[in-house]
């Protein structure tokens, strides 16, 4: 290990001296002393696949309702594409277990959260000269390779955007947003107070029906494009307040059967808008390792909550019971919260 160490040091002191510029996110390529394997560059193309290791977190790679994400994890993935590869990520949990499999050659280049760097085995030369030639050639696009695009079926790009619309129309008039007429029919069919629908929906697009996420998300209530196909919605569809609507009671619909276990029907509502934000796998993630701590994984305020706030540290989301990873547990700690409040302040000012 220390020998290992050493070596590390002393590539990096080299690449800082050979490197005229720092880039954006991907500062250099190094050669990692590993087992040979004859997996170069010209093994790799006929195989198809680059198999690539990677810490979870926001840098590197996380999960959002079943797509990967993460800047280090979108670049490398159009690396991959470059090459005529797929990219298959294998997530470890600590920077030793990275570089063994490394140095085992059970991995072609692995992806570190504190520095920059990717790193290549040394039995690879054919592919560190080619990563380190992608990364000259591609360092100016790396934004424009993390920025998140939609295409619908027509061919259209969505790139994020959004308005913000007043929380409350007309306070005097008792109308909330001009798609009161919506919130009160849909709501039924999941069986929701109208006002928590419409509060949910300001939290999600402030009312804004062509709101597009820096993740994705589509329209009045925020559809993620795999969510929203399965609830029969298309990418076009999306920005049709009606239909995002009637797409997004569906999927609530869901929820409200996945979590049907949960007998309290308000403690229901606080889960089902959690996976909501955070997808349900993430959430149940959060409710084994509750139940694990001595929590209860049926309550969500001072219980399942403060386990989701924690799910963005190693020692939480690297627990055996925890099967989704890193997950920004305060984005939907507060989403939760936000809503609740909205729904109160609706209730207050308008009335059924």
């Amino acid at each position: 290990m220390k020998l290992l160490r050493t070596y590390l040091f002393l590539s990096l002191v080299s690449l800082l001296f050979s490197c005229k510029e720092s880039p954006k996110h991907v500062s250099g390529v190094f050669d990692t002393p590993g087992a040979p394997t004859g997996m170069d560059l010209d093994v790799i193309q006929m195989n198809g696949e680059l198999i690539v290791v990677a810490m979870y977190g926001s840098d590197t790679y996380f999960e959002y309702y079943g797509e990967g994400y993460g800047k280090q994890y979108l670049i490398a993935s159009q690396y991959a594409k470059s090459i005529g590869c797929a990219m298959r990520i294998d997530v470890m949990p600590d920077s030793v277990s990275m570089m063994q499999r490394l140095s085992n050659g059970e991995a072609d280049i692995a992806l570190f959260a504190d520095a920059d760097r990717w790193q290549v085995r040394s039995d690879a030369p054919l592919l560190a000269e080619s990563v380190h030639q992608w990364v000259d050639d591609n360092r100016k696009n790396f934004e424009a390779m993390t920025t998140i695009r939609v295409s619908d079926e027509h061919g259209r790009v969505y790139t994020p955007r959004r308005r913000s619309y007043s929380p409350m129309l007309n306070a005097s008039a008792g109308q909330i947003s001009r798609y009161d007429h919506l919130f009160r029919h849909y709501a039924s069919q999941c069986g929701w107070d109208w006002r928590l629908l419409a509060a949910q929906a300001y939290q999600e697009s402030a009312f804004d029906a062509d709101a597009v996420s820096y993740m994705g998300a589509l329209g009045l209530m925020q559809l993620m494009p795999r969510t929203a196909a399965s609830m029969g919605v298309s990418v076009s569809q999306a920005f049709n307040p009606e239909t995002n609507l009637s797409g997004a009671v569906r999927y609530i619909s869901k929820l409200n059967s996945h979590y049907s276990s949960i007998a309290d029907p308000g403690e229901r509502i606080n889960f089902v808008l959690a996976a909501y934000n955070g997808g349900e796998g993430h959430i149940d993630d959060a409710r084994r390792l509750a139940a694990k701590l001595g929590h209860n994984p049926d309550r969500w305020t001072q219980s399942v909550d403060q386990v989701v706030l924690h799910l963005s540290e190693p020692r939480y989301f690297n627990d055996p019971v925890v099967k989704r990873g890193y997950m920004r547990g305060s984005e939907t700690y507060n989403y939760v919260y936000s809503i609740r409040d909205r729904w109160e302040q609706y209730k207050r000012a308008v009335g059924h």
